[in-house]
């Protein structure tokens, strides 16, 4: 079952297990730029408003009210990632662009693969904000009108399509659950555990590869026969252009967020996240060999951002999170 509640989708399989649910929302942050930098992570500006695709039918394109779903605005000078809820009961999640699997780069299925992974494991991975190009590192997701050729969809099938998000999750099965998780929930005597917490009119928009980030995206530690294929559940979450959005809503589009220039400039932190008790699977040559917006941009001569054309800047601010990486002190002879 799929819920829309405050900009959070839910999903739960209560007929499964009663700890069975998880959600996902869609953050606002700024676009890092898109240079040869790897970057630390970026702030988060609060959720993208979503709503039922349903609820405007009369206002939306024919396949938009095909594919249902939910659909948010995002302006092409701001980026996305998706974050996930820190719940104890695993999930196996896969996530695509214009169908199109952000782990791997290869076309969207319904299946789970266990080489290549082809899918997210929660709680392990708290969050995704772009397509794995390579072992530890993101091409950010940033939103292009669709038919423009910058999307990853256009790039990898030649096909403007698609566009949009497609999200599906898949529940660890509940014997495993019972016999693993909570016997050891149980045996710590039930204590729970806190974690830290201008463009044209299109109507469709595509995610495409923009600047890299340091992020992992980590291997399925509990073993690819534990999740549950019976019962899964699908999303199409559609993008749109800003401005197309208070004409399908009515409502006025949040404000944009700041560039990374202005950002840097108030002395503002950025992030860093790692684990060391989890392996990071290695990414996609595919996705790999995806030209970024700006690269494509200079070939097209578009210039879709002017801002990314910038002198790269220099972060001094940077919060890690997680235990901290401090070697110990060897003894002096």
């Amino acid at each position: 079952m799929i819920e829309l509640d405050r900009d959070i989708l839910k999903l739960s399989f209560p007929d499964l297990h009663p700890h069975a649910h998880c959600t996902v929302s869609f953050q606002r942050t700024l676009r890092i730029p898109d240079d040869d930098k790897t970057w630390p992570l970026p702030p988060g500006f609060g959720r993208f408003p979503i709503v039922h695709v349903d609820d405007y039918a009369a206002n939306l394109p024919p396949d938009w009210y095909e594919h249902g779903g939910v659909a948010f605005p995002m302006y092409q000078s701001e980026a996305m990632w998706i974050s996930f809820s820190r719940s104890d009961y695993p999930f196996a999640v896969k996530v695509a662009a214009g169908k199109i699997d952000a782990t791997t780069g290869e076309a969207w299925s319904a299946e789970l693969t266990k080489e290549p992974q082809n899918y997210l494991v929660l709680p392990t991975q708290p969050w995704l904000d772009g397509f794995a190009v390579k072992k530890g590192v993101i091409r950010q997701f940033v939103a292009m009108p669709l038919g423009s050729g910058y999307s990853a969809e256009e790039q990898i099938t030649g096909q403007a399509e698609h566009g949009g998000l497609q999200i599906q999750v898949c529940p660890m099965r509940a014997e495993i659950y019972r016999e693993t998780i909570e016997a050891e929930r149980l045996e710590l005597s039930l204590q729970r555990f806190a974690y830290a917490k201008s463009a044209p009119l299109m109507p469709d928009m595509g995610l495409a590869p923009g600047g890299k980030m340091r992020q992992e995206i980590y291997r399925d530690r509990y073993g690819f026969d534990v999740w549950d294929r019976d019962h899964t559940s699908r999303c199409f979450v559609h993008v749109c252009n800003s401005l197309v959005w208070q004409s399908i809503t009515g409502n006025r589009p949040p404000y944009p967020p700041p560039t990374a220039k202005s950002y840097s400039a108030a002395g503002l932190p950025w992030f860093d996240y790692y684990r060391d008790d989890v392996a990071a699977i290695s990414g996609s040559k595919t996705l790999h060999e995806l030209k970024s917006v700006s690269h494509l941009s200079g070939s097209k001569g578009d210039h879709v951002l002017p801002e990314q054309d910038a002198p790269s800047l220099n972060p001094s601010q940077i919060r890690h999170l997680g235990k901290p990486r401090k070697p110990v002190r060897e003894m002096d002879y």
